[in-house]
């Protein structure tokens, strides 16, 4: 048997103001809110009990405090996919949001790079579909 990935940890300065921001980017909800907002975990409303179903889940997002910033480029980073919309509009609605654009040196690409409220990176693809 293998292991399944079911959550990524994100250590942030504000984890509630960052898991709201993820929760309207991927129609999640906040599960758990532990140490007076200092550990925030979001999860799908459609798979509430996450990690304990035996097959594939949505992975939850935990947000952690730390008091050091980021500094540098990400080394790990979601990828996200509209489900409803193209990706032109898509982008539009995540900048909204409060995401915004930023250059990590992709060059000519099919997808968008956006960073969340905190600076860290993520892509909108274009041509995948769940």
């Amino acid at each position: 048997m293998a292991s399944k990935f079911t959550e990524l940890a994100i250590d942030c300065a504000d984890p509630r103001r960052l898991a709201l921001f993820w929760c309207s980017v991927l129609d999640y909800e906040v599960l758990d809110e532990e140490d007076g907002g200092d550990v925030v975990t979001i999860g799908s409303p459609a798979f509430p009990e996450g990690g304990d179903r035996p097959g594939p889940v949505p992975p939850v997002l935990t947000f952690a405090r730390v008091p050091e910033g980021k500094a540098v480029k990400n080394r790990l980073h979601i990828d996200v996919n509209p489900t409803d919309r193209e990706q032109d509009a898509e982008v539009r609605r995540l900048l909204d949001l409060g995401a915004r654009h930023t250059e990590v040196g992709q060059g000519e690409t099919s997808w968008v790079v956006l960073a969340d409220p905190e600076g860290n990176e993520f892509c909108v693809l274009a041509t995948r579909r769940p």
